[in-house]
């Protein structure tokens, strides 16, 4: 596993041997999180990929204090999930996996409401956004269509222009239209006061051809555990997938992951950073649906 620290003062996201279990029925125990450590940067766009039940949306709660975990911890902006600041609440906008709005309020009366919670809100951000994704604000919020309340979740999201933003399945009902207005939004100039300040942006998404434009890090959960994190262009620069005619060897160098593919074949995926002069053009270089193939097939 490739492991990407951020320099210290930095850290916008943060875990420390995290896990988070929950009792079954009968007896034992589920475990949703396993171990969980990592530290990414201020200013990082960050994809978070795994297959379904993988424990994204478990991490995303954890992170906001909305879960707590079995063990271990976690911190944004270096302040403890379980003990969030309301400086810090103020400095956050998420977008969970189901929209949560009030179904009897409309577009405008949830901007009326959350206007009332945050010093920065911006009313005319939020209409501009909202004129932008075509979102209808005079309806009630459980008339509106999936695709429309989720819109209308990442407008009053990013309402307040936060510092970061933690977003679960954004953009899986939108078209793709709709999802090229999205990326846009995240990427907008900020406002005056806080153009100075660089947006961290921790997002969840099963739609990997988007997130390989934007993101600058990655991050691949598999049953609760991180199985790759780091920088998205080095992995493109340093990973390779090989084809050998035999199981690899435990110790090869660089060796990240390794499956067999049949016939006697099996695919080794190295990282050339650690892989002691294995030539570049020897191996494959994956896109990002490629390498959420290799680490889950």
């Amino acid at each position: 596993m490739t492991m990407m620290m951020a320099s210290p003062g930095s850290i916008a996201f943060e875990a420390e041997a995290l896990c988070l279990s929950y009792p079954k029925r009968f007896v034992g125990e589920t475990r949703v999180l396993q171990d969980l450590s990592f530290q990414l940067p201020e200013g990082a766009v960050v994809g978070l990929v795994g297959r379904n039940g993988a424990g994204k949306s478990s991490l995303l709660r954890c992170l906001l204090g909305l879960t707590a975990p079995t063990a271990g911890s976690s911190r944004l902006l270096g302040c403890p999930s379980n003990a969030l600041t309301d400086e810090l609440r103020e400095r956050l906008g998420y977008v969970a996996q189901t929209p949560n709005l009030f179904g009897w309020l409309s577009g405008h009366e949830h901007l009326d409401e959350l206007g009332r919670l945050y010093r920065d809100f911006d009313a005319r951000r939020a209409l501009a956004l909202a004129t932008q994704f075509d979102v209808t604000m005079g309806t009630r919020a459980d008339k509106l269509s999936l695709g429309d309340q989720q819109k209308l979740s990442v407008v009053l999201a990013l309402a307040h222009d936060p510092d970061l933003l933690l977003m679960d399945e954004p953009v899986a009902s939108l078209d793709p239209l709709a999802r090229r207005d999205f990326m846009r939004a995240l990427f907008a100039e900020r406002s005056p006061a806080k153009a100075e300040r660089p947006r961290s942006v921790l997002l969840s998404s099963h739609l990997l051809g988007d997130l390989e434009r934007v993101v600058s890090h990655v991050m691949f959960l598999r049953e609760g555990r991180v199985q790759l994190v780091d920088e998205w262009d080095a992995l493109v620069e340093n990973l390779r997938l090989l084809k050998l005619e035999a199981k690899p060897e435990a110790a090869l160098p660089g060796l990240v992951h390794e499956r067999p593919v049949g016939g006697g074949v099996w695919h080794a995926l190295l990282d050339l950073r650690r892989a002691d002069g294995i030539a570049a053009d020897r191996g494959q270089v994956l896109r990002m649906d490629d390498l959420f193939e290799e680490l889950n097939a």
